[in-house]
């Protein structure tokens, strides 16, 4: 899932020290490593199924390969991947993207297509994967700003025309760029450093929160891009670099004579929106009633157009309000409005951007709009209506990755997981959890932070970005499934109804509190252990006072989570009470306090000694069985009752 936007994804080696280096990527990857045949018998006791060798020369292979993979990591030379590469880049925006790896699996290099085919991102999911530095050398990255040319991507929009050199030139240099939003999400907005080169709007209105330049007039500003539905024409004598995105917020609304050919439909549509100054690329998808789902032109166009086809019954068309209302169609479907009203609908909106306009094939494949006489063998009848919603359709399918932490370090956090974080569209969790992580966090992500009492608003925001098409990192600390985010987030989507498919989810376990405590002070977890919260926020403190009496009762080694906050001060007085009366007053306790972080503390105690020590919301403590013991300072429980080690069976 991590690497699904490179796929398919080859990874080429003509050394076995190459070979042997990339193998465990391409594993993680889901790559096929591509060695030279002569390699192959070096290499044939690797563990892999992705091994692939190819004959003749690299050069030749590479070229069968080009035009059908989204990515190639190569542990080769850099001059060496230049040379191969060269004759075969086309255009930026089309090229796959190349990385680099050096043998020694010290530096991750975006050689090629750093913005647009996503060689900078895959040089960091690599870099996270292997321990090594990424190498990335646009200047929009130095900036702590995301590409021109990519920072819609995350939200579906389509890229139009424009000077993209330009414009992204103007940001690399630190010029004033002006920005024109009129459609689409301004999430990119709230997530710009400080000191950015945009401003949002015109001179003459006031400035918005997000920007921090005031022109003193039009000509301060060296490039301009709009974010609309509208398509622009720029005028070649300008010298301010112009580009333009258009996020898909348009929907057309289609109805339409049974047997309508494609050619018709697609033909009508250009010429409304043409006639209106829109951009197809604006456009979201098709709505119409359910009676034409198996309209052939019309499945046709939606496939080939990868637009997705909405479909609803005349019941809930007849609800919408519509400007051009016909009784003649709903004699005949059962609704005033077919187009007007099903654009409407998906559209969520109340008014029309473009009322209906009916269009005609005559015999000669001319396309005529609303004719004043009858025509002759006409080919078929096509209506056409366009409503703008305020959110755009991304056209994607969203994720929620839910990502343990770790005790609070990077190094303690696995790799899948950090490059997991590195991945999101969006990054969601506590705002202390996001300090923690904030060195894998990277310019263009929307990175929300709350306060720790909102742990279900955290849930419930994810969701919503992930069913949004969002690919969202959902972060706890410790483990995600252990006291984390990750319920919560299973529970929302349960009530909402989730079929278990869409939005798509993956968890990246971490090491827990618990782990990270007995780490810290040895090996106090050798036998049963339990973890028990004393927490009473979500838990009846009746029931946390059976679960500590029953753990007390059966001799577990016990973690208490959540021991004490600044307003609930007494619980873990009482679970010292209960335990005390089944375990002796000299029974080692370790209470660690923030493991592995900077402000680390450990103490090394005894139960009936356990309230001598400061206790807190980020204290982890452990309570020993009647075996455990201390040696130094270390807390230990041997891994039997019977007096002698053991294997396990």
């Amino acid at each position: 899932m991590i690497f699904q936007d490179f796929q398919p994804l080859a990874a080429i080696a003509t050394t076995p020290t190459g070979a042997k280096r990339l193998l465990p990527l391409t594993q993680a990857a889901g790559a096929n490593l591509w060695v030279p045949e002569s390699l192959l018998n070096s290499v044939l006791t690797l563990p892999t199924t992705s091994l692939q060798a190819y004959a003749g020369s690299l050069k030749d292979h590479l070229a069968k390969l080009w035009n059908t993979h989204q990515g190639f990591i190569f542990c080769l030379a850099t001059g060496a991947v230049v040379r191969l590469i060269a004759p075969l880049l086309e255009h930026k925006s089309r090229d796959p993207a190349v990385v680099v790896v050096n043998e020694s699996g010290q530096f991750a290099i975006s050689l090629c297509s750093g913005h647009q085919g996503g060689a900078d991102q895959l040089a960091r999911l690599i870099a996270l994967q292997i321990g090594a530095t990424p190498i990335l050398t646009g200047a929009s990255t130095e900036l702590g700003l995301p590409g021109v040319d990519v920072l819609g991507v995350p939200f579906g929009w389509t890229r139009g025309e424009g000077d993209w050199t330009g414009v992204s030139a103007a940001v690399a240099r630190g010029e004033l760029v002006q920005v024109i939003q009129e459609a689409g999400s301004t999430l990119w907005q709230s997530h710009l450093p400080e000191k950015h080169p945009f401003y949002f709007g015109f001179p003459e209105y006031p400035a918005t929160e997000s920007s921090n330049k005031q022109p003193e007039n039009p000509k301060s500003f060296k490039a301009r891009i709009w974010i609309s539905p509208t398509q622009r024409r720029f005028s070649p004598e300008s010298d301010l670099a112009k580009v333009q995105w258009h996020p898909r917020v348009l929907w057309v609304g289609i109805g339409c004579e049974r047997g309508t050919s494609r050619q018709l439909i697609e033909a009508a549509i250009r010429q409304v929106i043409t006639a209106n100054h829109l951009a197809e690329g604006a456009i979201a998808g098709i709505a119409t009633i359910d009676l034409k789902a198996d309209e052939v032109g019309l499945v046709e166009l939606c496939r080939d157009r990868h637009w997705p086809l909405c479909i609803f019954p005349a019941n809930i068309l007849s609800t919408v309000t519509v400007p051009n209302p016909s009784a003649v169609v709903e004699a005949e479907v059962g609704t005033p409005s077919v187009a007007e009203a099903a654009a409407l609908f998906v559209a969520q909106c109340k008014t029309l951007l473009v009322a209906k306009q009916i269009f005609y094939f005559d015999s000669e494949d001319k396309l005529i709009q609303n004719p004043k006489s009858k025509i002759q063998n006409r080919q078929g009848a096509v209506t056409v209506a366009i409503a703008q919603s305020k959110l755009e359709y991304t056209g994607r399918t969203g994720q929620l990755l839910l990502i343990g932490t770790g005790p609070g370090q990077l190094e303690q956090m696995t790799p899948a997981a950090q490059t997991a974080v590195a991945c999101a569209d969006a990054v969601i969790g506590y705002s202390l959890y996001i300090d923690l992580i904030s060195p894998l966090l990277h310019p263009g992500q929307i990175v929300e932070a709350l306060p720790i009492t909102q742990e279900r608003q955290r849930a419930q925001r994810a969701i919503a970005l992930a069913q949004w098409g969002l690919t969202v990192a959902v972060v706890s600390s410790g483990d995600c499934g252990i006291y984390g985010m990750a319920g919560l987030v299973m529970e929302e989507l349960q009530a909402q109804g989730w079929d278990g498919q869409t939005p798509g989810i993956q968890m990246f376990p971490g090491i827990t509190a618990l782990q990270a405590a007995s780490a810290r002070v040895g090996a106090p977890l050798m036998h049963d252990f339990c973890a028990i919260s004393l927490s009473d926020l979500l838990t009846p403190w009746e029931v946390i006072e059976k679960r500590l009496t029953a753990a007390a009762q059966a001799d577990f080694v016990t973690a208490l989570y959540n021991p004490r906050s600044q307003t609930r001060t007494q619980q873990i007085v009482i679970a010292q009470q209960i335990f005390l009366k089944y375990r002796q007053p000299n029974t080692p306790v370790a209470i660690v306090r923030s493991a592995y972080r900077q402000d680390e503390e450990i103490t090394i105690t005894t139960l009936e000694k356990l309230l001598n020590t400061p206790i807190d919301m980020v204290t982890t403590v452990l309570i020993g069985n009647q075996s455990t013991r201390t040696y130094s300072d270390w807390m230990i429980t041997p891994r039997g009752y019977l007096g002698f080690d053991a294997d396990s069976e």
